[in-house]
């Protein structure tokens, strides 16, 4: 199914109301977008969440620690290598 968008001076695009409401989108959604030659992809950020689900192991040693712990841990001891 094809549709005709335009561009605004903005560089924003209207999704239209079908495509919307079959990828189950709402107001903030996420989106991931990438070229590919001379096309432009867009896809729901919670498809390719649901893609990666279970694809990442949990070590013993990050089981039970928040997340956001995790992630800030992460960030430092990474920043920390940059130097």
């Amino acid at each position: 199914m094809n549709f005709l968008a335009t561009i605004t001076s903005k560089r924003q695009l209207t999704i239209p109301a079908d495509i919307f409401k079959k990828l189950d989108f709402a107001k903030g959604s996420k989106v991931l977008i990438r070229q590919e030659k001379n096309q432009i992809i867009i896809k729901p950020v919670h498809s390719l969440i649901n893609n990666l689900a279970g694809s990442v192991r949990i070590t013993e040693r990050l089981k039970n620690i928040d997340l956001d712990q995790v992630i800030t841990s992460a960030k430092k001891t990474h920043f920390r290598n940059q130097k």
